[in-house]
């Protein structure tokens, strides 16, 4: 053999040696096992549908799979993924695992868990959303019930028009207005399987039928001036869009005292929102609050009588007959009275002053009425012979009449500091006008009027009288109680038993009380209000009163211990030395923890309370000020809800303000805002204190009563 051929079948014999090899794969590489780079994810589903799990492997090719479902083998699952048949109950908690294998080995994934839930239902509606009615002003709530598989997505629909934010099982509506009558609501429910829309539900609205009461002056006797039961008007309704002067009630003269509402009276066989009004005319009329048709009147003038003269002072000019408010008792005779305090005179000169009790219907005169006012008592002071006497043409009648436990109580202020006067509180029985008590506040002494600037005294749940005294004669002199020696309270805080005899039975006095008399600087220029209880720090309710006068200080005094009088300092629970600076000639309001001030020439003031203290400055306050007297607010709401402070502005034309109770800075509505002067509606009048009741807001005017309430 060549040596050629030798070398060739030697070359074969080697070539053949390394292709017959079974070891490593075509490129001479060796075999990598199978290895799971992503496990099977446990799968959750409801019944009736399949879940697939998957998993992701490297490894030299071919891989081959096998499912398993709790580490039994299941036919024909060799794939990369498995998805099972339509799931069931009995599936539930079920695990599934793969095996991966090659030539070089295998592996085995964790186990996937199947959890199977309840088939999805599409929503169906169990309890469909029910017509509502509702008066102008209120909110209606609509609300439906639905199954189905949860989330649960709501849309509710406005005369079939989507409410922007209405996503939820129940809806609440804005204030209705008229025009919302007849509207119609629906629901659409919506899941992932499928939607339902709800029945027609139908809104109705109606006026208002309210019958809120205000049967004495500032709505209550602690003299808070807020009325909780308003659902009318509201910071979304009142606004010189929809809210203005409807009419003014004709009268024939200056209305000083508040006008009073009784509601659902029935007058000639109908029902009747009735408004009373008095003047210094001594005239008393009722007019149907609501539409403002005339019901009655009548004069309480005597046979040859008129009102009397302004007896040569200004403050109530130019003719004085009813200044005050009266007050109203429902309870009292067939229909309800009215009783009313009325100065007059005769062709000879002579003075009276009567109270009337009239019939709440007919305006008539009821029995034993009128009674006039005549009274003594123990005293060296004016018009003394060993008792003083109530001379009745010194005096008008200025606060507020009083009923506590079947007794009126009147009080009583001079003609400026005409003199000679003091300060007189005399009661009476509602039912037989017979005189029961008399106190004399200076019997000993001089002046001590009761002015309370159109307001009124205040009393407790007890029958406790609280009251302001004008400048007067103060005893300095104090007996072993602390209590002035000669019984004089001039310039006092006062609280009266009415028990038996009237007789003051704490008080307190500042410590520079007889500089104030002086000064003609006194208390008793504002009125009175009781606070209701408060807790303080220490978890004690304290019964609080306030009280403002000339000097500019805002006195807070605790019912139970007023702090009597002490030369070195005012030993009362609160004194704010300057929180009024123009002074106070009007009463304070009320409202969720805030008492609310008008001083002379200055803002209309919040002071908010916590733990039984006023914050030592006030806490909001209009952006606009009042001139003299200053003003007396009035809160209207519901319960403790839609808050709004009403003021009246004493000026040319007068104006009447709304501001939001939570911030006295936001305007809601003042009557000046209107084009071409639609709500004006005249002069102002400085005893103007606004009546809210039942959608409307009744003002005071030099020639009757001024009604606002909704345009529509």
């Amino acid at each position: 053999m060549s040596i050629w051929r030798s070398l060739s079948l030697a070359a074969l014999l080697l070539l053949g040696a390394c292709g017959s090899s079974d070891n490593g794969d075509s490129s001479g590489n060796a075999p990598q096992a199978p290895k799971i780079t992503t496990q099977p994810a446990a799968q959750s589903v409801s019944v009736g549908k399949t879940a697939t799990f998957s998993v992701t492997a490297t490894g030299t090719a071919p891989l081959a799979y096998q499912w398993q479902r709790s580490g039994t083998a299941i036919t024909g699952a060799t794939a990369s993924s498995y998805t099972t048949p339509a799931a069931a109950t009995a599936d539930n908690g079920a695990s599934f695992e793969v095996t991966v294998t090659n030539s070089a080995g295998s592996v085995t994934s964790n186990a996937a868990t199947l959890t199977v839930s309840a088939a999805a239902v599409a929503p169906a509606i169990v309890t469909q959303p029910a017509s509502q009615s509702v008066t102008v002003g209120q909110s209606a709530t609509f609300t439906v019930v639905a199954t189905g598989t949860a989330p649960l997505t709501y849309q509710w629909l406005k005369n079939g028009t989507a409410i922007t934010g209405a996503t939820a099982g129940s809806y609440a509506t804005p204030a209705a207005a008229t025009t919302d009558n007849g509207a119609i609501f629906k629901v659409t429910v919506t899941n992932s399987i499928g939607a339902i829309t709800s029945s027609a539900a139908t809104l109705t609205v109606t006026a208002a039928t309210s019958t809120t009461d205000v049967l004495t002056y500032h709505n209550d006797n602690s003299r808070s001036g807020q009325n909780l039961t308003e659902t009318v008007l509201t910071p979304a309704t009142v606004n010189s869009t929809k809210f203005g002067l409807l009419h003014v009630l004709a009268a024939d003269g200056l209305v000083d005292g508040q006008p009073l509402i009784a509601s659902a009276l029935s007058v000639n066989g109908a029902l009747h929102n009735v408004v009373y009004v008095v003047t210094e005319n001594d005239s008393v009329y009722s007019y149907d609050a609501d539409t403002g048709a005339a019901l009655g009147h009548v004069s309480v003038l005597g046979s040859g009588e008129t009102p009397s003269d302004n007896r040569g002072c200004s403050q109530v000019t130019p003719q004085i007959g009813i200044t005050s408010t009266p007050v109203i008792d429902r309870s009292a005779g067939a229909h309800g009275t009215i009783y009313v305090v009325a100065m007059s005179k005769d062709a000879g000169g002579n003075y009276y002053q009567r109270l009337h009790a009239l019939d709440l219907v007919t305006l008539a005169e009821l029995p034993n009425s009128p009674v006039a006012v005549q009274a003594t008592y123990p005293g060296t002071g004016n018009n003394s012979v060993g008792t003083t006497s109530f001379d009745p043409k010194q005096y008008k009648e200025r606060a507020g009449l009083l009923l506590v436990n079947g007794t009126l109580y009147t009080a009583w202020a001079s003609h400026c500091d005409a003199g000679p006067y003091n300060g007189w509180i005399i009661g009476y029985d509602e039912s037989t006008l017979a005189q029961t008590q008399v106190l004399n506040v200076t019997p000993n002494g001089t002046q001590g009027a009761l002015w309370s600037a159109g307001g009124g005294m205040a009393a407790d749940s007890t029958g406790n009288i609280y009251a302001l005294v004008a400048n007067g004669t103060f005893d300095t002199t104090l007996d072993t109680s602390g209590f002035p020696l000669q019984g004089d309270y001039g310039n006092a805080f006062i609280k009266v038993s009415t028990a038996s005899a009237l007789q003051v039975t704490d008080y307190f006095d500042m410590d520079n009380t007889v500089t104030e008399s002086s000064n003609d600087q006194d208390l008793g220029s504002g009125g009175p209000m009781l606070l209701p209880g408060l807790t303080d720090s220490g978890g004690i309710v304290r019964q609080l009163a306030v009280g403002a006068g000339k000097d500019g200080h805002l006195y807070v005094i605790n019912q139970a211990n007023m702090g009597k009088f002490s030369m070195s300092n005012n030993a009362i629970w609160q004194d704010l030395t300057t929180a009024l600076p123009g002074g106070v000639w009007s009463t304070p309001a009320y409202f969720q923890s805030t008492v609310y001030y008008g001083d002379v020439g200055s803002t209309l003031k919040a002071f908010g309370i916590q733990h039984a203290l006023l914050a030592t400055t006030y806490t909001s306050q209009t952006s606009m000020s009042f001139a003299y007297p200053g003003t007396s607010p009035a809160v209207s709401a519901n319960g403790s809800s839609n808050g709004i402070v009403w003021a009246v502005e004493n000026s040319t034309p007068a104006v009447l303000h709304a501001f939001t109770a939570t911030n006295l800075a936001t305007e809601l509505y003042n009557s000046n805002q209107a084009a071409s002067g639609r709500d004006h509606f005249g002069a102002g009048n400085k005893y103007m204190t606004p009546t809210i009741a039942n959608g409307k807001v009744y003002v005071g005017t030099p020639t009757g009563v001024a009604v606002f309430g909704l345009l529509n």
